[in-house]
């Protein structure tokens, strides 16, 4: 499975950004989805995990209520809305997917990776 991250871009702090995840399968049913970023000079980390029908769902403490993903699996692909944005936000996004995780916070959880997208809050 290929999966191509896209939506990022500069924007100014308390404003908005949609990501995208489209995936190379008609199956994404069957597969959990997370996105995780990477901001600069820091370690990779969780931002928040859906399940496999788009149901559960599952953020970092700093998401919670600022950050709200879901995924269309007739459209086979993940998205993760992002409001009021803050400059500590600002990192390289990365969607990732998988079968067998569920809900998992864990890079080792997700086979499959997207390139990742550049998000940039600045003034």
């Amino acid at each position: 499975v290929q999966l191509q991250a896209s939506g990022g871009g500069l924007v100014q702090p308390g404003g908005s950004l949609r990501l995208s995840c489209a995936a190379s399968t008609h199956t994404f049913s069957r597969y959990s989805m997370a996105w995780f970023r990477q901001a600069p000079g820091k370690e990779r980390e969780f931002v928040a995990a859906v399940g496999r029908d788009g149901d559960s769902t599952y953020y970092v403490a700093s998401g919670k209520g600022r950050f709200t993903i879901s995924k269309d699996n007739a459209k086979n692909t993940g998205y993760l809305v992002m409001n009021n944005l803050k400059p500590d936000d600002t990192a390289v996004y990365y969607c990732a997917a998988d079968r067998d995780a569920v809900l998992a916070g864990m890079e080792a959880e997700y086979e499959y990776w997207g390139q990742g997208t550049l998000v940039t809050v600045s003034s």
